[in-house]
């Protein structure tokens, strides 16, 4: 029995250990081809699951509960030999502290893809090497979701992973692909990178905290003392945006967290509610219709 025991726990612990950091789904849609039946876009779904999800992407082992969950939604819009061109959608989520629910951190739309893949060509990630622009956009794309779910726990603590990210800017400049440059546009990956690692937009990084750890996390205990904090996250992303209106991760942030911050204030505990929505509507005007729906 005692052997037997022994078995299982070596066994347990292989699996802890091997573990990797994220939980992402990969679905790509080539129905605008008008050839989505081909293998190679079958090939291609399976081997990007198995590239995200089998790759020790920051070294450090983590329970399968512990995993980011996310997804990516990959619509190729042109097919011709080996090359690819369309867009990805991106989305990841943590859980919300002493409850059962899950809240959005990341929601992001990518519309210059490009990339050349070759049926069972290998997908792999070499730190500093360039390999092609489909491995270089999907590992910039796993280190912001890192970045961006460290800070929701640590102030700040996505920096290194923001770092990494932007390394992968800088070599997959070598491709000549669009979106890694500073004049690929306002919502190309160099200019997501540039903000999340410039001073200029700190406060969106601590709202990530802020919003998450100091508010989301304690409603489950004090309800008013989170949608407090929640109020105060507002005010101080207005600050940025009073210093750089209508910003890429103004806009961001929003994408991911307005449906939430209507549901939020739409009932319960009042908390000045007439501020709150004159900073919303100020800093998110284009989601004005969510912050009618707040009581």
């Amino acid at each position: 029995m005692r052997k037997i025991l022994s078995v299982l726990l070596f066994a347990f612990c292989i699996q802890v250990s091997t573990a990797q950091q994220i939980n992402c789904e990969i679905i790509l849609n080539a129905e605008q081809t008008g050839q989505a039946n081909l293998s190679v876009f079958k090939t291609l779904q399976r081997a990007l699951n198995e590239f995200v999800n089998q790759t020790s992407w920051t070294g450090t082992p983590v329970k399968d509960h512990e995993r980011i969950q996310c997804s990516m939604f990959i619509t190729i819009s042109k097919f011709e030999g080996e090359n690819f061109n369309g867009s990805i959608q991106i989305q990841s989520s943590r859980p919300v502290y002493g409850t059962s629910l899950i809240t959005p951190v990341f929601n992001f739309s990518d519309e210059q893809l490009a990339f050349s893949y070759r049926e069972y060509q290998p997908l792999n990630y070499s730190q500093n090497t360039y390999t092609n622009n489909l491995v270089s956009v999907i590992s910039f794309y796993i280190y912001t979701i890192l970045g961006m779910d460290a800070d929701t726990f640590s102030p700040m603590g996505g920096t290194p992973y923001f770092e990494e990210a932007n390394r992968i800017v800088t070599t997959a400049q070598q491709g000549n692909s669009q979106g890694w440059k500073g004049s690929d546009g306002q919502r190309s990956r160099y200019r997501l990178n540039t903000d999340l690692l410039a001073n200029t937009y700190a406060e969106y990084r601590e709202a990530l905290y802020d919003y998450h750890r100091l508010g989301l996390d304690v409603m489950h205990e004090d309800i008013v003392a989170g949608k407090t904090a929640i109020a105060e996250t507002m005010e101080k992303l207005e600050v940025m945006n009073r210093r750089r209106n209508n910003s890429l991760l103004l806009r961001v942030f929003f994408d991911a967290k307005a449906d939430e911050v209507g549901q939020i204030y739409s009932s319960g505990p009042p908390i000045n509610k007439n501020e709150l929505i004159e900073t919303l509507n100020n800093i998110a005007p284009r989601y004005s219709k969510n912050w009618r729906a707040i009581q």
